[in-house]
């Protein structure tokens, strides 16, 4: 979906595919016919915007064989789909049925990241419609905050490996006329846990290829200030590659017996669930919400939040909450100014079949339905500030 923003430029909505579990490029293929086309048909829509996670073995099979790239380039235009951003953070095994730790790996220390972001930037510019120029990708946060914390050596290597991937977007762009950018994804218990955490790392590689992608569930996990942590960037020169539209748990009075009844019925085996309050010492947190749940490993004077990516259109029944009003006024800083601070957002609600058994789509139908609709939410937000949206 492409909306004019009132500076004349064009802000591109998507949604991202990591939804759908697809590791190979049949996988994909499938996708585009299950999923996203139906999507589209019920926005009535010529075209949709899908934000592609390919995963290791689908982008090695495009890399490989310039015609199946050619075959997928013509199959996205046949269903009136449209690439301009990936999601470059899983490398493979997002649709296991535990993912946990693993969606860490490879991290930017290890060789495997570097190659594998690289192809997806190659396969991003063959992608990209005739009539765009700038292509974006999210990656890790650099890491999971152990071990890489203890490895002295971590930080020079993944400065090194960031420093040799703007290069290559650099010779990219000059090969192909068109602009591939790579943001970092803050997102709790990574060596960049916050925004604020990425402003070094991406000081030190000072390059404009190479920035941050704000995801909105993460940043109120986090308890982030969305103006706050927008100035900040601001001022470092950070850009906002991309913003990613998600909504987190909220639970007000972590305290109460019904709350935490609640709150266990969203801790589920697949997804890593990192939970946080904000007191007075600090933010204080667990890697997963059931060890926030059981025990006493948070204090629960203040409100938690958890990770977990909750469907934008449809909040949790009380006493629980989704952080909607923190994507609202992101959104509001990232385009709804004078000038756009990002021109690609991508609704990624990929825990639709982790939530609790009574919420879960039983069908392809009631899921095309309900990503549907958090589209339709997406596009009034955008259409509030001032956006036109296009055909």
């Amino acid at each position: 979906m492409r909306f004019r923003h009132p500076d004349g430029s064009t802000v591109h909505l998507a949604y991202c595919t990591n939804v759908h579990p697809a590791e190979t490029l049949d996988g994909v293929r499938a996708q585009l016919r299950d999923h996203c086309e139906p999507v589209r048909r019920r926005l009535g829509r010529d075209r949709l915007g899908i934000g592609l996670w390919l995963a290791r073995d689908a982008a090695r099979a495009l890399t490989n064989d310039p015609a199946e790239l050619r075959a997928l380039r013509a199959e996205l235009d046949s269903r009136g789909l449209e690439v301009v951003t990936l999601n470059g953070f899983p490398y493979e095994g997002f649709g296991a049925d535990e993912v946990k730790y693993r969606v860490y790996r490879p991290d930017w220390t290890e060789p495997d990241r570097l190659a594998h972001t690289t192809d997806l930037a190659r396969l991003l510019a063959a992608l990209l419609p005739d009539d765009v120029t700038e292509g974006t990708i999210s990656t890790l946060p650099l890491a999971w905050r152990t071990p890489y914390a203890t490895d002295p050596g971590a930080a020079r290597t993944a400065r090194t490996a960031l420093t040799t991937l703007a290069q290559r977007l650099d010779a990219l762009a000059e090969l192909t006329g068109k602009s591939v950018r790579v943001g970092l994804e803050p997102e709790p218990g990574c060596t960049v846990e916050t925004t604020a955490d990425a402003i070094a790392p991406l000081t030190d590689v000072g390059h404009d290829r190479i920035g941050i992608c704000v995801d909105t569930c993460h940043l109120a996990t986090s308890f982030e200030e969305p103006d706050t942590a927008l100035d900040a960037l601001a001022a470092a020169g950070i850009p906002v590659v991309k913003s990613q539209l998600s909504a987190a748990l909220h639970a007000e009075h972590p305290h109460l017996p019904k709350v935490r009844a609640a709150l266990a019925a969203f801790a589920e085996p697949r997804f890593l669930h990192q939970t946080r309050t904000r007191t007075a010492a600090g933010l204080r947190g667990t890697d997963d919400l059931d060890e926030a749940v059981v025990g006493g490993a948070l204090p629960d004077s203040t409100p938690w939040r958890a990770h977990f990516h909750v469907p934008l259109h449809a909040p949790p029944a009380p006493p629980l909450t989704s952080t909607l009003p923190v994507l609202r006024t992101a959104l509001a800083r990232l385009v709804g100014g004078a000038v756009p601070l990002t021109r690609h957002l991508e609704v990624e609600t990929y825990t639709w079949q982790a939530l609790p058994a009574e919420l879960r789509p039983r069908t392809r139908t009631q899921l095309a339905d309900g990503i549907a609709a958090e589209l339709t939410l997406a596009r009034d937000l955008l259409v509030d500030l001032g956006l036109k949206e296009l055909p």
